[in-house]
């Protein structure tokens, strides 16, 4: 068994043993709001889902899912958490930091269930790990934080790395914290971080498009309306050979060189237990937020021969997980 399936395992057995009513059969169909950027967070839903599923909710049977994709629209997010707290969800999952925040300034009583890559009590999503105090419970992951070990191993990927291009969304204050966190690191490595704000998607693909083969070394970002645009990325990195290293680990599949953080999909199915356990009517402000401690490293060793990179093997022999 994996590490991360044996933790997701764990997880549900103490949520289980925590609550006599979980064995209970339930005959009523719950009604759970979900509400995402799009692009790599559509895997939280999947791992939800099947999280669930394992729990006794089936989507169709015992639950209904109301998927509100605002497509990488973070403006979009208040709306679409309004008008599912008006259609009376039973609670609302909701994906990212960012998103968190906006779901409980636009809802009143719902309870929320998040998955959050930035500090929750320091975002204001929670008074505490331990008791949350409020409506609001979910999974923690310190993406964040991780911005310097990224860049740092980004430099051992790339000996001769200056300079690395990091996108986010000015208006976005955990992307700027983001930011901050890369740009202390590099001053430390000696790198040059080339920050390119993007408002919007529009914006997004003009910078990536202007972007000239050579005038950067690296990229990385964790803004989340810049992770929903994942796919473009990967197509531009091709082209402009470009090494990308991000949080994700399932967009290394797809392309990325490397990752330094956690699945999203994994993210999904820690998160359905608490679904699981408010839906059959524990408070959420009595639930502590779980806070995910381990990260993996994975890297694609054939996005690195078509870019031209050659991987030291010290790092490689470090690496979670290696795809060839």
């Amino acid at each position: 068994m994996k590490a991360r399936d044996f933790a997701t395992l764990l997880l549900t057995v103490a949520l289980l043993a925590a609550s006599p009513a979980v064995h209970a059969q339930q005959s009523r169909v719950y009604r759970v709001g979900v509400v995402l950027l799009g692009g790599p967070y559509s895997a939280a839903i999947d791992g939800l889902r099947d999280g669930l599923r394992q729990l006794g909710l089936e989507e169709g049977k015992q639950l209904i899912l109301h998927v509100r994709d605002v497509r990488s629209d973070p403006k979009a997010v208040e709306t679409a958490a309004k008008h599912l707290e008006n259609e009376r969800v039973d609670l609302i999952y909701s994906v990212t930091t960012s998103a968190s925040i906006a779901v409980k300034r636009a809802t009143k009583n719902v309870p929320i269930v998040f998955y959050a890559g930035n500090d929750p009590v320091a975002s204001g999503l929670v008074e505490s790990l331990r008791r949350p105090g409020g409506r609001v419970t979910g999974i923690h992951s310190r993406q964040t934080t991780l911005m310097a070990k990224r860049i740092e191993l980004l430099k051992e990927m790339i000996p001769e790395l200056r300079r690395v291009l990091i996108l986010y969304n000015p208006g976005n204050p955990i992307a700027l914290q983001a930011t901050q966190v890369a740009k202390d690191a590099a001053r430390q490595l000696k790198v040059e971080l080339i920050e390119r704000p993007v408002g919007s998607v529009e914006e997004l693909r003009a910078s990536l498009e202007a972007l000239r083969p050579g005038e950067v070394d690296g990229l990385t970002y964790v803004d989340a309306m810049v992770v929903s645009q994942t796919e473009r990325i990967i197509e531009i990195s091709k082209t402009r050979k470009l090494p990308v290293i991000i949080a994700d680990q399932a967009s290394v599949v797809k392309g990325t060189l490397a990752s330094y953080g956690i699945s999203f999909y994994t993210m999904g199915r820690l998160a359905a237990g608490y679904v699981h356990r408010i839906l059959l009517g524990a408070n959420p402000a009595e639930l502590p937020v779980e806070q995910v401690d381990r990260f993996r490293l994975v890297i694609n060793l054939k996005t690195a021969k078509a870019i031209g990179l050659t991987i030291p093997k010290a790092v490689l022999a470090r690496a979670d997980e290696v795809i060839e």
